[in-house]
């Protein structure tokens, strides 16, 4: 028997227009590290959130956390996040010499649970990282009102939620510190790239030096095609820049969101839900799609059953993933097993199905044929 052709789980989805973009900037713009293109790019980021708030480019997702980080936690300070969260939160953290706390999620949109958080305070807590699983920025009042009442700092790890709406404002149009990923399959992608937002002026600057070396001001030269010969640096930086062959590739991709990225995935996902809503021994998420564009369709597969219905996917040739390991459980950051009893019980059911803007009807009523033959069979 004839194989089927895989079903990829994600996809960068690029074509002629990025190609052409990047060969502008190769062959005439002849300058390929940061410059006009990351200011361009910026700009216009911050028109299509409409904000005023300033918009900083680095290299990659994980690079715009750690430098919010570091803009406004100290080493030995602890941040408060949820434990099932890609691997990178806990990175960001642990890099700028400051302390994750993992925190239980609440079930039905596995969001950060501030109850829980709220017991793991100690005096040494200065912030909390609120993650937008699967695009949903879920409590996010709950989080803000928490972080007044504590004098805590907020630093939104958004890496899932670009282009969604909370309470009819664009996530990252509000609140504290707000960070993007631009990775090769996010809802836009840069190539490699990533976004910090605030209106706090100290960690914009902080963000923009720290980017580059801690060079002090070397942002507004390299915008100008020129660079610092003379300078200072007063804090630790990293070459986490954003290049313009980076920047033009999101450019182009920008544009393409609304008119082709937003509509293909809220489709999927809607589809999804209304194909597998009836489903027994199937949890899904909030059907919220008019105000998030979902990164993921990842679903809660009931009775101990996730890891069957997973290797028949596989063995159907259906890419599918598990989004995520927690964190606590890894050696790094404690392996403390039974820390988090309801995360552990969700990371066990959890299950991503494919959703990229190539995934075609078709493709999508494959897959959930194989779940439903699963559990009607």
């Amino acid at each position: 028997m004839v194989k089927e052709d895989k079903i990829r789980l994600s996809k960068s989805v690029v074509g002629n227009q990025e190609i052409e973009a990047i060969s502008r900037v190769i062959l005439k713009d002849g300058y390929l590290g940061m410059g006009k293109e990351v200011q361009n790019f910026e700009r216009r980021l911050q028109r299509f959130l409409r904000t005023e708030r300033e918009v900083v480019c680095v290299n990659s997702g994980t690079a715009a956390l750690h430098l919010a980080v570091m803009a406004v936690v100290k080493p030995q300070e602890e941040v408060l996040v949820q434990s099932l969260t890609y691997l990178a939160s806990f990175q960001a953290i642990s890099a700028a010499g400051a302390v994750p706390v993992p925190c239980e999620v609440k079930p039905k949109t596995i969001t950060i649970d501030v109850q829980d958080a709220q017991r793991r305070l100690s005096e040494r807590t200065r912030a909390i990282m609120p993650v937008h699983y699967a695009s949903r920025a879920e409590g996010l009042d709950e989080v803000y009102e928490f972080a007044k009442k504590y004098n805590l700092r907020v630093i939104e790890d958004a890496a899932h939620a670009f282009g969604g709406v909370y309470q009819g404002k664009n996530i990252g149009s509000f609140g504290d510190i707000v960070c993007f990923s631009f990775d090769g399959v996010k809802n836009i992608t840069s190539g490699e790239g990533g976004a910090v937002i605030s209106d706090d002026e100290k960690v914009i600057e902080f963000v923009k030096d720290a980017r580059l070396l801690g060079i002090q001001k070397d942002t507004q030269k390299r915008y100008q095609g020129e660079r610092s010969w003379e300078f200072d640096v007063t804090h630790q930086g990293y070459r986490y820049h954003m290049s313009n062959i980076f920047a033009t590739i999101g450019i182009v991709q920008l544009g393409r969101f609304e008119r082709e990225f937003k509509i293909k995935r809220q489709m999927l996902a809607r589809r999804y839900h209304e194909a597998l809503k009836l489903i027994n021994g199937i949890k899904l998420l909030p059907d919220d799609y008019n105000r998030i564009v979902p990164h993921i369709f990842p679903i809660r597969v009931l009775n101990n059953r996730r890891n069957d219905l997973r290797q028949r996917l596989l063995d159907k040739n259906i890419e599918c993933g598990i989004h995520y390991y927690p964190n606590h459980l890894l050696t790094y950051y404690g392996a403390r097993k039974g820390q988090l009893p309801v995360t552990e019980q969700i990371y066990n059911e959890l299950l991503t199905l494919p959703l990229h803007p190539d995934l075609t009807e078709e493709d999508q009523d494959r897959v959930v044929q194989q779940v439903k033959e699963f559990f009607f069979a």
